[in-house]
């Protein structure tokens, strides 16, 4: 994934620090790789591979026999025994092979479900900002941008002041000043941008106040 350099830093820092000057909000970004390494999806491909072995093999069991004497050119009939062996054996390979492709995190990432990964950004945000910035301000007017790049997606999670006055749909044109130059590879533009956006509606809800502080760093944080 894309580093970001020190400027890119500082352009997140400055953004923050105009946009929080307009209001007693205290505005947080996050960016990460992935927002989870997705080992049980891999399981569960891993799993679907044997359990398609057995059921072709089931369906179709003159393809076990064709296979038994391949693998062992014995004249005789295959016994029920060796048969089974070679089912069994036939699942465990496939398991592990599948188990060995998917630790290709693109390949992972492809083959997992989007509202899989939609759910695990959504979790990783809200533990991100339970963690750094839940409850940190006296206004309670912490808001964080959480973007993981991975999946593609983003979250904005804020504090319990913003949910009381802020309608969900205020953040609509955040995300897509943050997505649009993200898609293109401008990560800090978008940032920028959402931070801006942001900025305008916690203006509008939160204005500035004459003894507010800056109480959460201004800074971009790389998970």
């Amino acid at each position: 994934m894309q580093k970001l350099s020190a400027e890119d830093h500082r352009r997140v820092s400055e953004a923050i620090a105009l946009a929080e000057e307009k209001s007693d909000g205290e505005i947080i970004a996050v960016t990460t790789d992935y927002s989870d390494r997705y080992h049980d999806v891999a399981l569960h491909w891993s799993a679907l591979g044997a359990f398609l072995v057995i059921g072709l093999m089931a369906l179709f069991p003159t393809w076990l026999e064709r296979i038994y004497g391949w693998l062992f050119d014995s004249w005789s009939d295959p016994s029920l025994q060796g048969l089974l062996t070679l089912l069994l054996g036939l699942a465990l390979a496939t398991f592990l092979l599948v188990l060995f492709l998917m630790r290709w995190m693109p390949l992972r990432m492809a083959l997992t479900p989007g509202s899989t990964k939609t759910r695990r950004v959504r979790r990783k945000a809200i533990q991100v900002y339970k963690s750094g910035a839940e409850r940190r301000t006296i206004g309670r007017t912490g808001i964080l941008i959480y973007l993981s790049l991975g999946e593609h997606r983003a979250e904005i999670v804020h504090d319990d002041a913003i949910t009381e006055v802020v309608e969900p749909d205020a953040w609509a044109e955040a995300m897509i000043a943050l997505l649009g130059p993200v898609k293109e590879g401008r990560i800090v533009d978008g940032i920028s941008a959402a931070i801006a956006e942001i900025g305008e509606v916690l203006a509008q809800h939160f204005p500035k106040s004459s003894d507010d502080t800056n109480e959460i760093p201004d800074k971009l944080i790389e998970l």
